[in-house]
């Protein structure tokens, strides 16, 4: 049986893999040291044309399935890693079949949980992971997908202005449908509240959860969390007639949460003394959208709302509230961020993505301006940060040197 490669665009490295090989018997020369989540899967991060890919051994025809999920999910624009190409027909050096492969793009910057722990984290960060998986699950829910296999490990992290951005990366068990029942969802929800509870026991027996309550009841965020924000998103809202500033305070809170509004439903009872509000269209990444259209800038959505409180308070400092927007983001972006964010040297430019130094620099301008009582410039806390600061954080663009799979971990009954 001839080797097949499905791909969207098929890159001639591929054919250069020891494809003939078992997953984890490929060679060290073309592994990358990437922090491994735990999979119930062979998985291995490569060297491929100058990328990283990382290489799942699965059987065949799920690898194709999860291959056309993953790019449903991608055309949806909801976060999730890239898929690459599916390998199939592979055959061992002695004839023998082996099992297929999914292959995606790496996602940079991000982190599976386990190794986010490797790291010294303040308190609290299990409750930030948790936040994060529930504004992408209602996301994917939204959206029609139920996930089924709900998790930490199941998803990859990247920090996002002290807060974390959640992307999914295991779709096998998924299914995609035009709309989920409340039982569908609510079914998501047990599983995650479960799966993640284990997860954070997994932790505490290994010294690393820097939490003070119990695992199991900090894993109930999820469910308390995920509620909030939908109903914020999709419950009708009654409101008086005489009340009509409401229906633009609910645009401005869920702008608040992120999300854009593309058509609400309104109706009247039959007296008029009634307004019934609901949100019909609900996109998510209002600030971000905001921001790339102002300056170009491309980041996530906590990133993006901290930028443009920066370019209001410039706008601000220079009394230009008269000024077309546009054109003040323009200065903001040649005379502050771009020099701030291009003075990083080299070496320590893997450490963090332009617009997390950014947002950093500002956490540390309060924190210095704080101890010394005075407004301090950020030309003066960029050198700071430099040279006390960013040196002791690891890279994480492409992080090295941590094995999750060898961290401590107990075993947990299905």
């Amino acid at each position: 049986m001839a080797l097949q490669i499905t791909a969207a665009r098929p890159d001639p490295g591929l054919l250069d893999l020891p494809w003939q090989t078992p997953l984890e018997e490929w060679p060290e020369s073309i592994l990358a040291a990437f922090p491994r989540g735990i999979s119930r899967h062979v998985v291995r991060f490569v060297k491929l044309s100058g990328r990283v890919v990382a290489v799942k051994e699965i059987k065949t025809d799920i690898a194709r399935r999860e291959y056309d999920l993953l790019r449903n999910l991608r055309r949806l624009d909801l976060p999730a890693v890239e898929p690459y190409a599916v390998i199939a027909g592979r055959v061992s050096s002695t004839g023998e079949p082996l099992d297929g492969c999914l292959v995606t793009r790496h996602l940079q910057f991000s982190l599976p949980y386990r190794a986010l722990y490797s790291q010294s984290l303040r308190a609290g960060t299990a409750s930030r992971l948790i936040d994060a998986l529930a504004v992408l699950l209602v996301r994917l829910h939204l959206a029609g997908f139920w996930w089924g296999d709900v998790s930490l490990s199941n998803t990859l992290f990247r920090r996002d202005a002290g807060a974390f951005a959640a992307y999914l990366v295991d779709a096998e068990t998924g299914e995609l449908h035009d709309q989920l029942s409340d039982g569908q969802r609510e079914h998501d929800l047990d599983i995650a509240r479960v799966n993640i509870a284990g997860e954070l026991m997994d932790l505490e027996a290994g010294g690393l959860l820097h939490e003070d309550r119990d695992p199991v009841a900090v894993s109930e965020r999820i469910m308390s969390r995920y509620r909030e924000l939908w109903a914020e998103l999709t419950e009708t809202e009654i409101v008086d007639t005489g009340e009509r500033w409401r229906v633009d305070d609910r645009i401005r809170r869920l702008n608040a949460l992120g999300f854009d509004v593309g058509e609400l439903s309104m109706t009247t009872d039959i007296g008029g003394t009634t307004i019934s509000i609901q949100p019909k269209v609900v996109d998510a990444g209002h600030h971000s959208r905001r921001l790339l259209r102002l300056t170009g800038l491309d980041v996530r959505e906590n990133q993006a709302r901290r930028l443009l409180n920066d370019l209001d308070a410039y706008r601000v400092a220079l009394d230009r509230q008269g000024d077309q927007e546009e054109n003040v983001a323009f200065d903001w972006l040649h005379d502050v961020y771009q020099p701030i964010t291009q003075s990083v040297p080299p070496e320590q430019a893997r450490k963090l993505e332009p617009a997390e130094f950014f947002h950093e620099l500002l956490e540390h301008r309060w924190y210095l301006s704080e101890q010394e009582q005075r407004d301090i410039p950020l030309e003066e806390v960029k050198a700071d940060y430099l040279a006390r600061i960013l040196p002791t954080k690891p890279d994480e663009k492409d992080i090295v040197g941590v094995d999750t799979v060898e961290m401590p971990v107990i075993a947990w009954d299905d």
